[in-house]
């Protein structure tokens, strides 16, 4: 417990400095004193991530937005040791314990498959059908400094992710939002049964930055 503890505390430093350091440009020769860095998931919800930016570039006053990709499920971490100031973040896969949050969009979950195999000419699958496919095995991503234990192959970026389902050696459940960038040698099919995806603008608790209020304002106002 002391232990969770100190590492909380330190992070919350570290965190907190790294902001400092930003909000007064000392990030580097050109640094913005008004600017925000937004964490995504790389390749998820990109049209809403582009209705976002788009949006709040119209306001009068709008800070430089800084857009950081991730890999699964990074955008915490990168919040709460102050690489990032915001992000999208989405339930269930993300955590959103200890920030303050909006919900913007819901959207059900795809099957993501070689194009060529038997699961891709369904036209609906259940959670039953893909959990366990002996000759495509879930992607595992990176949680908490390790994989999870599983045959799938450790994935480390979505380059990589897509370039393994298309040669046939895994699969990956994803919101109906990753449609954005699969390929032509990927199927998507729904997953009628998965839980719902909640997409959220997700910020440190107890946060004053104006820029960051107005960013949410516009999301959510979307």
């Amino acid at each position: 417990m002391l232990l969770y503890e100190g590492r909380a505390a330190l992070d919350a430093a570290t965190a907190a400095a790294r902001r400092t350091r930003r909000a007064g440009g000392a990030d580097g020769p050109g640094a913005s004193r008004n600017r925000l860095v937004l964490a995504v998931k790389a390749a998820a919800s990109h049209e809403l991530l582009q209705k976002i930016l788009g949006a709040y570039a119209a306001e009068p006053g709008a800070a430089e937005i800084e857009v950081l990709p991730s890999g699964m499920c990074e955008q915490e971490e990168m919040l709460r040791d102050g690489r990032a100031d915001v992000a999208l973040m989405h339930a269930p896969f993300n955590s959103l314990a200890g920030f303050d949050s909006e919900e913007l969009m819901t959207e059900g979950q795809i099957a993501v498959l070689p194009a060529w195999h038997p699961l891709a000419a369904r036209n609906s699958l259940s959670m039953a059908d893909v959990t366990d496919v002996p000759d495509l095995p879930h992607a595992r991503w990176p949680r908490n400094g390790g994989y999870p234990p599983g045959p799938g192959p450790e994935i480390h970026d979505q380059t990589q992710l897509a370039q393994l389902i298309a040669l046939g050696r895994t699969m990956a459940v994803f919101p109906e939002s990753a449609r954005a960038w699969l390929w032509t040698e990927h199927a998507a099919v729904p997953v009628v049964d998965a839980p719902p995806v909640v997409t959220h603008i997700a910020w440190p608790a107890h946060s004053r930055s104006v820029a960051l209020a107005g960013l949410v304002r516009t999301a959510t106002r979307l």
